[in-house]
């Protein structure tokens, strides 16, 4: 072995380093020279599970609490309708406050000011109906017969026969006095059912505040949403909101033109309920199809228990077949286009499923639920419309 040159030490073998003992580190920290274990994330099947029973919860609560939510939910459908013109308000420089208090306000005075003038033209109406009810139904019935006579002439005794003839005037005066005393329960009872303390003090009150602070509230609720999917579900409430407001937008201007058309043109027409039978059948037109065939319906009856010529009654129809051609060709496509995305199907069964389950609080709640989760139902469809499970080729045959 041959001598180091000076200056040089032997080289040793450098033993580890000690490990502290168990009791020095702190409590959870990894041994010496191991990494510590990564945090483990949330899985699929947590988030899922998250997400049915925050559902089931939001249910529960709606069940729980219906009898009492329906002037809140009036008021936040007030504060949606009312919250871009109070934004156009505020970046005039007005504050948020004034505006929401002036179009609050402004919508109490409009209401108020319809309610003093059409609810006694209503009830005395109602009151015409009930006191020529009978006349009606007489009415009704010498029409039907009118209108069976040259139909049995024709088919023979044999297919229209007495007992059917009986039957039908039967029947078309059980449909006029059903709808006529049902109509007359409505409108005298409607103070019963709107209960007037919850319309004239607290929805305003609650609209305000909502209106208010809505963009605050919408600030907050998006800071909510957990960080991975924030994106994914601000784009989900995006598309909700332009399909709603489309669709209520499109619905309003619906339902006040073709009410205020009907109106006026059953009026001149010389249909005595003509007022009362026009904004029913206007007002009735957010559920597509049901509202202007109960109207048809409705007006047809009466022309024919008050008029006594085909003609009238025709153009009874032709007004209501008028409407239509406007509703359809003219409104819609001109002001709405292709921006409405629900289907007609969907929101009839969305409004009867709503009113089945929470009455009218599930006809409030309906629309806006069927648009979210036709949002939804898109957005799924284009994820497994990019995927492998539908782009992959099927595999070639063994």
């Amino acid at each position: 072995m041959s001598p180091l040159p000076p200056g040089r030490e032997p080289r040793r073998d450098a033993a580890p380093a000690p490990s502290p003992p168990a009791a020095a580190r702190p409590a959870g920290a990894a041994p010496a020279g191991r990494a510590a274990p990564a945090q483990p994330g949330s899985t699929r099947g947590q988030r899922l599970a998250l997400m049915l029973g925050l559902l089931l919860a939001l249910l529960f609560l709606i069940w729980l609490f219906s009898a009492i939510l329906t002037p809140f939910v009036l008021a936040a459908s007030i504060a949606y309708f009312l919250d871009p013109p109070t934004t156009r308000l505020t970046r005039l420089g007005m504050p948020r406050t004034l505006a929401a208090a002036l179009l609050i306000t402004g919508l109490g005075v409009v209401f108020l000011l319809c309610v003093l003038l059409l609810y006694p033209l209503l009830v005395q109406q109602v009151a015409i109906l009930l006191q020529r009810l009978p006349a009606y139904v007489l009415g009704i019935g010498r029409s039907v017969r009118e209108a069976l006579g040259p139909l049995e002439a024709r088919l023979g005794p044999e297919v229209v026969s007495d007992r059917l003839r009986e039957l039908a005037v039967g029947q078309a005066g059980s449909i006029l006095y059903f709808v006529g005393t049902a109509l007359a329960r409505v409108i005298t009872g409607s103070v019963a059912l709107f209960n007037v303390f919850t319309l004239v003090v607290v929805t305003p009150i609650v609209a305000f505040y909502l209106l208010r602070d809505w963009p605050r509230m919408i600030a907050r609720a998006e800071s909510w949403l957990p960080r991975r999917s924030a994106a994914t579900l601000r784009q989900l409430g995006r598309d909700t909101d332009r399909v709603l407001s489309a669709w209520l937008r499109g619905q309003l201007i619906c339902c006040a033109g073709l009410a205020v058309y009907y109106a006026v043109a059953l009026s001149a027409a010389g249909l005595e309920l003509g007022l009362t039978v026009g904004l029913l059948s206007g007002f009735l037109t957010f559920i597509p199809y049901v509202g202007s065939f109960t109207g048809l319906l409705l007006s047809t009856l009466l022309a024919m228990a008050q008029f006594d010529t085909w003609s009238q009654v025709g153009l009874v129809v032709g007004i209501f077949v008028a409407g239509q051609i406007l509703e359809g060709y003219v409104i819609y496509p001109r002001l709405l286009g292709d921006r409405v995305e629900l289907h007609a199907v969907w929101v009839i069964f969305a409004l009867f499923a709503g009113g089945v389950a929470f009455g009218f609080l599930g006809v409030l709640l309906a629309v806006p639920m069927a648009a979210a989760l036709g949002v939804v139902a898109r957005y799924w469809l284009r994820r497994y419309l990019e995927s492998p499970l539908y782009l992959d080729p099927p595999r070639a045959g063994r």
